[in-house]
């Protein structure tokens, strides 16, 4: 399709409309909400916090945004296998990495499938103490991690300065409760969740205000099972023929962000 600019009458019509929703956003009441918003947030929490075997398939997009200004969006899609407190099984694969993930309680195991190398790390404990250990000593964050944690309430709402309720929204044919957050550190986020009787996140969206360009991580969860009928998890770990080990810091494109757009 050859590209073509749009009229100024297009432009016009463009402008009145984001101006519209601008105002509706300006006017929504937030606190009339809030506790609304909370109550469904926490039904949330509690509900994820009860079912000690989960299974789900994800995609997801990572913005990043050049020194030029421009805003390029890096998709992936995996899928999570977890069972509580202490097993969890996490795959990945994007344009520039294909990895998967296995902790057993007492180690974490990482392979990078194209490179075929591997790392293994002593990290006992809870699925909780991996995902922390993972964001704050490995500086790998596991994909929307937070919703993960055993109180996701608690790991969500400590820096939270503003909440709205916006409502029904659809994705994938299911109707969803709309939350909208803002921290006081720069971080915007939204949830959708399902409303009903498994009232699991369908969508979860985290926007960094305080970076230029205003990047924006986005995750999308399908084929959600919970319980008897979550995916059977095999969370132990045996590395490939030939596969190589290495230290989990040299293991190359392991993170959603990949090397070749590190900063320069």
């Amino acid at each position: 399709m050859r590209y073509r600019s749009e009229s100024p009458f297009q432009n016009a019509r463009l402008l009145t409309v984001t101006l519209a929703l601008a105002a509706l956003a300006g006017a929504m009441p937030g606190h009339a909400d809030e506790k609304q918003a909370k109550d469904l947030l926490k039904a949330m929490s509690d509900y994820m916090a009860a079912q000690e075997a989960i299974s789900f398939e994800y995609d997801t997009s990572l913005e990043v945004v050049t020194k030029k200004h421009q805003k390029l969006a890096l998709a992936s899609s995996g899928t999570v296998t977890l069972n509580r407190p202490d097993k969890i099984r996490v795959t990945r694969q994007g344009g520039f990495a294909n990895v998967e993930m296995v902790f057993d309680g007492k180690t974490l195991s990482v392979l990078g499938k194209d490179a075929n190398l591997f790392a293994q790390t002593e990290v006992p404990g809870t699925i909780d103490h991996l995902i922390d250990a993972l964001r704050d000593k490995f500086h790998r964050p596991l994909p929307a991690g937070d919703i993960l944690m055993s109180k996701p309430y608690d790991e969500l709402m400590p820096h939270v300065v503003d909440v709205k309720d916006l409502g029904s929204g659809v994705i994938r044919g299911e109707e969803c409760d709309h939350l909208a957050f803002r921290t006081d550190d720069g971080v915007d986020w939204q949830i959708w969740i399902a409303q009903g009787q498994s009232p699991y996140p369908c969508r979860y969206v985290v926007t960094s205000t305080k970076v230029a360009g205003f990047p924006q991580y986005t995750i999308d969860i399908r084929s959600w099972k919970a319980g008897s009928d979550a995916a059977a998890g095999n969370f132990s770990f045996k590395a490939p023929d030939g596969a190589k080990e290495r230290k989990l810091s040299d293991l190359p494109d392991t993170d959603e962000l990949p090397e070749i757009f590190s900063v320069k």
